[in-house]
């Protein structure tokens, strides 16, 4: 018979880290209108009138601008949610999300 080591239970190390954040990117394009970048940075993204108007001009002035910081679910889901409703208003504006 084989020796016994009566209740001794291993614990194993469980190194948790915090999820990786990704930040989400508006882009400019000639086409799509101020007032509906604004209405997108409103509604999607959930800045105030003010906010979202500054926002915007940043973009236009600088091609590009970090809208928001979230979980990759999050950050898919915004894009997804913003790209659809720009499809839908005919407008071809671009949204990405890269890591942090």
């Amino acid at each position: 018979m084989g020796k016994t080591q009566g209740n001794l239970k291993e614990k194993a190390r469980i190194d948790l880290q915090e999820p990786r954040k990704f930040k989400v990117i508006i882009h400019n394009d000639d086409f799509t209108t101020m007032d509906f970048v604004v209405e997108v940075l409103q509604k999607v993204f959930r800045y105030d009138r003010q906010n979202a108007e500054a926002l915007m001009l940043t973009v236009h002035k600088e091609g590009k601008a970090t809208v928001g910081i979230y979980s990759r679910d999050i950050a898919q889901t915004k894009v997804s949610i913003a790209t659809k409703m720009a499809r839908d208003n005919n407008f071809p504006l671009k949204l990405t999300y890269e890591p942090v």
